[in-house]
């Protein structure tokens, strides 16, 4: 889910930044969200479905992909997110099964219909008062609804372990700097969503882990330019906290004409995880 605003040029080039490494984690990671959206424990097909957070759509044309009949309403504070994912439907042909709504959840809850079906992915961490987000859905579900909620583990990991250009050690070193970040400045990031899903109402139907590690051959171009866009939204956060030799190494594999860029690297991974928890509105009313 973006914080962005159109109104700064700061912001737009944020959003934009941020669109960039939306779509290509959507790019490099589609088989894995693929395969959440198909083990979504649905008692029949939705014909209504809200994404929560969408981005420029990756939960979204997934969806559309996984039940062809359904209609959906993609929810995002980003304008310039939700025009970005209306190209995208355009372009698959799929713009007459979208509906765009420009909302901060936080605020105003937007009217979104009675969906059977609610999608929520790396979006809960951001909302202000979750467990008040977590009841609002449920009161927007139809009775026997499911709300699926899918969240990363933290940013995904590329260099393999040693990397001599690296300095042995950075990368897990900046994760552990930026969970430092997080934990001030997001603190429902990592949660464990079962025991609020369920304190909210809902019955909870599955929970799943999934594994994501992509390396060569399957690394590509679009490996390389999502482990620099994934790095460079991370120095902000980190700058502070590493060591001066640290940020140095970080500043060389971020330069596109270093020799250690990490474009220039044929042995990168992508290693990370996404949980997804299943829940479901009962019947009762």
């Amino acid at each position: 889910m973006t914080r962005t605003s159109p109104h700064t040029a700061h912001d737009a080039h944020d959003a934009h930044g941020q669109a960039e490494i939306l779509d290509l984690d959507a790019e490099v990671l589609a088989e894995h969200i693929a395969s959440i959206a198909a083990w979504l424990p649905v008692e029949s097909a939705p014909r209504r479905i809200v994404d929560l957070g969408c981005g420029t759509g990756a939960g979204t044309l997934a969806l559309l992909n996984r039940f062809p009949e359904a209609e959906v309403s993609a929810v995002d504070t980003s304008p310039s997110h939700l025009h970005r994912l209306r190209e995208k439907a355009e372009a698959a042909g799929l713009a007459d099964r979208v509906r765009t709504v420009q909302a901060d959840l936080d605020a105003v809850w937007p009217d979104l219909g009675t969906p059977q079906l609610v999608w929520a992915s790396a979006s809960m961490h951001h909302m202000s008062d979750p467990d008040r987000t977590l009841r609002q859905v449920h009161d927007t579900l139809a009775p026997g609804g499911l709300f699926a909620v899918v969240e990363l583990a933290g940013f995904p990991r590329f260099l393999p372990s040693g990397a001599p250009e690296s300095r042995p050690g950075l990368e897990e070193r900046c994760h552990a700097a930026l969970d430092q970040h997080h934990t001030e400045q997001v603190p429902h990031r990592g949660a464990d969503w079962g025991p609020k899903l369920t304190a909210a109402g809902f019955a909870l139907e599955g929970e799943r882990t999934i594994t994501v590690n992509l390396g060569p051959p399957h690394a590509d171009d679009a490996v390389a330019r999502y482990a620099l866009n994934s790095l460079r939204r991370m120095r902000p956060g980190v700058a502070g906290t590493l060591a001066p030799d640290d940020l140095t190494a970080l500043d060389q594999l971020l330069d596109d004409q270093s020799p250690h860029s990490i474009l220039r690297r044929g042995d990168l991974t992508v290693r990370t995880e996404r949980t997804v928890w299943a829940a479901r509105r009962t019947r009762r009313t």
